[in-house]
């Protein structure tokens, strides 16, 4: 088995599949000192492991050791980047189930970087699957929302070579890694800084995301490497998993585990910090989120479920609770007041920071007038009052101008999720679900339970994802 560093994935199999014979561990890493501190730091040294180092005592490094085999490579390069012919070799020979789970999942990422592991890297997973000699099937993890700003039932479909979502035509995967180049090769000739490039590769995913119809770079990456399989595939059973927004663990191997502050967190802690007064979206639509455990779960059924069966289709399963336990942008807002309402931020200073209720906009225009009445004009205000302030002045004006452009931003990156209006089509996961459950007893169901119709999702905002979100951001 070959897969990125999906930390809740590895902890799982290790746990509950003690007998696996080895997970070959791909980390993208600069030499073997780096890739060993990263494995031994970033990864099972994470408080994740705990359970299972409480489990194996003395016995935990000598059997990860054994279990795991961590390999240095990159996936948006020919073979994986992996320079040990011997090595290759041996992972030809015996892995049976690849489980593509690499990805950048910044909305506004460069847009060479985003197309090298997003989309290539389907690419390349698929030439390396060829060449392995008893392999069963590849996993690939995508992302529900590569449908875009889609509207009512989005369906289980495959996305198909070339198929934009607006209509407009020419999309062409070669095409776009050219443009890619010659963007630049025109900015180094030009004598661009790393910064300046670094912008406009940014701006240009942003720019040709739009141009077909997804609201950002990650989303139309990803979309595309979908696409690569419906084109090259081949003789390889693929099943794909979309999750949605995943949040932090509901139960496995604890509740409340969250790497990072990412997605609808970051909006969470800037409102519990005092940052952000309001915010946009739809009070009433809903928004779909997924424990990060209940994700993994799926992975897994996915895995039993086809490994032994080969198909010429590409299966894919929405994970999601749009259909099964819908909860909306409202129910969501409500339980973050009462959480930072019972257990207040602590500031540096030492003091609680009291919030209010959120304010949510129905639009862009509205949101930045109100940002610019709350921030700037009580500062212009007092300037023009009390000149003696005016020393200072330039630098707070300056830190706020820039704090509302950071809030600005992360509204319109944020903005098609906030007023998204389709619900995710879950027919094949309960299928999924139900075959899994065949022969099972309620101790096993527990284990690899992946149906969000048992969450109570005020209890879990306030007693599992808000605390583990703030500890994880603590942390940051």
């Amino acid at each position: 088995m070959t897969c990125s560093n999906d930390q809740v994935f590895v902890e799982k199999i290790l746990r509950i599949q003690p007998n696996v014979k080895k997970i070959y561990l791909l980390l993208r890493v600069t030499d073997t000192k780096s890739m060993d501190h990263r494995f031994r730091h970033e990864i099972i040294g994470k408080d994740l492991f705990r359970l299972l180092k409480e489990t194996l005592g003395a016995n935990f490094n000598c059997f990860v050791s054994e279990k795991l085999s961590v390999v240095s490579g990159d996936i948006s390069q020919q073979n994986l980047g992996l320079k040990d012919s011997i090595l290759m070799d041996e992972i030809h020979n015996q892995i049976d189930v690849i489980v593509n789970v690499a990805a950048t999942t910044n909305f506004n990422e460069r847009y060479d970087v985003a197309l090298g592991i997003n989309t290539l890297g389907v690419k390349n997973v698929l030439n390396f699957a060829q060449e392995c000699n008893k392999l069963m099937m590849l996993l690939h993890v995508s992302t529900a929302y590569v449908c875009g700003e889609g509207e009512g039932l989005i369906s289980e479909d495959p996305h198909h070579m070339g198929m934009s979502l607006n209509g407009v035509p020419g999309l062409d995967i070669e095409k776009e890694m050219k443009l890619v180049k010659q963007k630049l090769n025109q900015l180094q000739l030009e004598g661009a800084t790393q910064h300046e490039i670094k912008l406009a590769m940014k701006d240009l995913g942003m720019e040709r995301a739009t141009l077909y119809g997804w609201p950002n770079t990650y989303v139309f990456t990803k979309a595309m490497g979908e696409m690569l399989f419906t084109t090259s595939k081949r003789n390889i059973s693929i099943v794909i998993i979309r999750p949605t927004i995943i949040t932090s663990t509901y139960k496995e191997p604890f509740s409340g585990w969250i790497e990072g502050v990412r997605t609808i967190d970051s909006i969470a802690v800037a409102y519990g910090t005092g940052t952000l007064p309001c915010f946009i979206g739809d009070m009433k639509g809903v928004t779909d989120v997924i424990p990060g455990d209940m994700v993994v779960n799926a992975m897994l059924a996915a895995i039993t479920a086809h490994a032994n069966q080969h198909s010429d289709d590409i299966t894919i399963y929405h994970v999601g609770s749009s259909v099964s336990n819908p909860v909306t942008l409202h129910n969501i807002c409500k339980s973050a007041f009462r959480y930072f309402t019972a257990k207040p931020w602590i500031n540096r200073d030492g003091k609680p920071v009291k919030v209010k209720k959120l304010i949510m906009l129905n639009n862009l225009a509205t949101f930045r007038i109100y940002m610019f009445i709350c921030y700037l004009l009580p500062l212009m205000v007092l300037n023009l009052v009390n000149k003696v302030f005016y020393k200072n002045f330039q630098e707070v004006y300056t830190n706020s101008s820039r704090k509302i452009h950071a809030i600005i931003r992360m509204a319109e990156l944020y903005k098609p999720y906030g007023f998204f209006n389709g619900i995710f089509d879950n027919m094949n996961t309960v299928k999924l679900l139900a075959a899994a459950r065949q022969g099972m007893d309620p101790e096993e169901m527990g284990l690899f339970n992946f149906d969000p119709k048992v969450i109570d999702w005020d209890d879990y905002f306030i007693n599992i994802h808000f605390p583990g979100v703030v500890k994880s951001a603590f942390k940051s």
